[in-house]
This record gives structure tokens, sequence and C-alpha cells, in this order.
């Protein structure tokens, strides 16, 4: 059943156009989450709300602990507040200094700032404890970090993420998309292509990340 006889159904189920326009879209989102993926989680914002709620009473309880305080700073980056995320990881540092974690934290909180070589510094420390902390994501948070700023870097970290996430759409698509940024399509398109054969080729349970990037490929792919 096509979506505009489902949306004449539920009109007539319903007798109100604007109400079975909602309910079209909640069935819709419903069977992205369940089955697609590409749409965001409308519960995320949420539950992170309440685990802030949490640790910032926990603190308040005990100012001295570092948990706590590590765990709320990965949360609000996760909301872009990078301000407060880097006051909180620099509170901890002389505890975490041994941490891929903590430099990587911090390291993305200060690129959030606007101070892109200190965070790299930071971000490289990161990598040099443990180069495949957080799955390569660290390299692909520095080539997002000078995609405008020195193109020929990014691509040598987006490289450098698709190396260790040899079986990854996003590093495929990310690869493409700073290439196309040089101008050089026919890398762009080899790109592209490679993230939706990669896709192709995943088992069920990774395919459901993947499945966005490799949708962004596609549709990237229409326009070179």
């Amino acid at each position: 059943m096509s979506k505009v006889m489902l949306f004449f159904l539920l009109s007539w189920l319903l007798g109100n156009p604007l109400l079975a326009i909602l309910v079209l879209l909640l069935i819709i989102y419903f069977l992205d989450r369940r089955f697609v993926g590409v749409l965001p989680s409308i519960s995320k914002p949420f539950k992170r709300s309440r685990q802030i709620s949490k640790l910032r009473q926990q603190l308040a309880l005990n100012q001295f602990d570092v948990s706590s305080k590590r765990e709320l700073a990965r949360l609000l980056l996760e909301k872009r507040n990078f301000r407060e995320a880097a006051d909180l990881l620099s509170e901890v540092e002389a505890h975490s200094e041994a941490s891929a974690e903590f430099w990587n934290d911090l390291g993305t909180a200060v690129i959030g700032l606007g101070r892109i070589e200190e965070g790299e510094a930071h971000i490289l420390k990161a990598l040099e404890l443990n180069e495949r902390v957080k799955y390569g994501q660290p390299y692909l948070t520095l080539a997002m970090a000078f995609r405008d700023k020195d193109m020929e870097k990014a691509l040598r970290y987006a490289g450098q993420f698709g190396t260790i996430q040899s079986s990854s759409s996003e590093a495929c698509y990310l690869l493409g998309s700073l290439y196309q940024a040089l101008g050089r399509k026919e890398e762009a398109r080899a790109s592209l292509d490679e993230s939706i054969a990669i896709y192709r080729t995943l088992p069920k349970y990774k395919k459901r990340h993947e499945r966005k990037w490799a949708l962004r490929s596609f549709f990237k792919r229409m326009t070179l």
C-alpha cells in the first residue's frame, strides 16, 4: 500500500487530515527506527538529560568523583556543550593522564571551542597511548576538524580512520566528501562506490549503523 493510499485511509478513519499526517509520520518514524536507522532517536536526548541531572546530583554530594566528572563531560560533548566539558576534564587531568579516552575527550572539547591545533595535540596523545581508542573515531574527529582548514591533512586523517575501519561505509563517505571538496571527482566517486559496496557485504548486525552512510553515499554519488 502506498503512502498516499495509507494517508487517505487514515484520513477516512480519523476524520482529520492533520491527525492522519501526524499518525503517518509516527508510523514512518517507528518503521525507520526498527528496520532502517536513518532518522535520529527522539528518546535519546531525554535519556541523556536524565543522566546529566543524575551526575550533577552526584557531584553536588561529592565534588571529587573523577569517574562522574568524566562521564558528565562525555554526555556534555554529545550535547556540544564544549566549554563545560573542557572545564570538567581539566579538573580531572591529574588523575587521567594515562587514559587514551580522557585525552580524546579533552581534544574533542578543545576542538569544539575552536582551538584546533591544541585539540589535535591532545587527540594525537590519545592515539599514541592507544591507536585503536574508540575504534579509530579520533581520526574521524581530526579529519572533520581540518576539513575546512587543511584539506590534505583532513584526507590523511580520514585515510587513517579508513585503515582501522576497513569495513566502514562512514569512512568511505567521509573520504568521498573530502575528495569532492578538493575537486577530485574521480576519487570521490570511487570512495562513494566503495562505501555502497562495503555496506552490501556487511552482516545484518552492522548494516543498521552503516545504512545511513550508504544512503548518503548513494545520493552524493548522484550529484557528481
